[in-house]
């Protein structure tokens, strides 16, 4: 026979117990929510250039259509090149136009080859690929429209993902894709406007 005061101690710890259990789950902070911010690059401080006006163009227009993704995208290529370059193009003169021209940004999706039979019941493929292009020049004109320099850079970049990836994994993929492509854009860019444009930087 249990005796009432050991029974009622071990009914006592049991419930301190769930208690503790309890009290942990509820201060577990959950997963941090991805944010889908544009690439900035304030940061890296601006190009300024001997002219009177900066002006953004977008040549590229999305097909919206498939293979093409882009347009699906959370911040499109095209939304981050143009961030860019308000970002880090400045007008510092008095005459003349500096002309940010996105010219490509685009995303295909290409769908890869399945592990067919028995073994594709166990194997989970790389399903789709992702390639990425991006291309922008900036033109220089002076105050009569005489062309005064022109640079242009290219950034590609390629991802696969698995069949059972999530929407939300997918749009990060994407933006990661964003990032690693204006990362690339920018270094190229700036390298070049120092190299060839390095007359008109004030």
């Amino acid at each position: 026979m249990i005796h009432p005061m050991i029974h009622r101690s071990r009914r006592s710890v049991v419930l301190a117990l769930l208690a503790t259990g309890l009290a942990v789950s509820g201060c577990a902070q959950p997963p941090p929510v991805f944010r889908f911010d544009p690439p900035s690059f304030a940061a890296r401080g601006p190009i300024r250039l001997d002219v009177a006006r900066i002006e953004v163009v977008r040549d590229y227009v999305a097909p919206a259509a498939k293979p093409h993704v882009d347009h699906l995208f959370r911040v499109t290529p095209a939304a981050a090149a143009e961030r860019w370059a308000d970002d880090r193009l400045r007008a510092a003169g008095t005459a003349g136009t500096a002309r940010a021209i996105v010219r490509t940004a685009s995303v295909v999706e290409v769908p890869l080859p399945r592990t067919g039979g028995l073994r594709g019941a166990f194997t989970t493929d790389q399903t789709e690929r992702y390639d990425a292009v991006l291309e922008m020049r900036i033109e220089v004109v002076g105050g009569r429209g005489a062309r005064r320099g022109l640079v242009a850079a290219r950034a590609e970049r390629s991802r696969t993902v698995a069949e059972d990836i999530t929407l939300q994994g997918r749009e990060r993929v994407w933006h990661e894709m964003t990032e690693a492509l204006m990362t690339d854009l920018d270094a190229s860019l700036e390298r070049q406007i120092r190299e060839h444009l390095g007359d008109m930087l004030r």
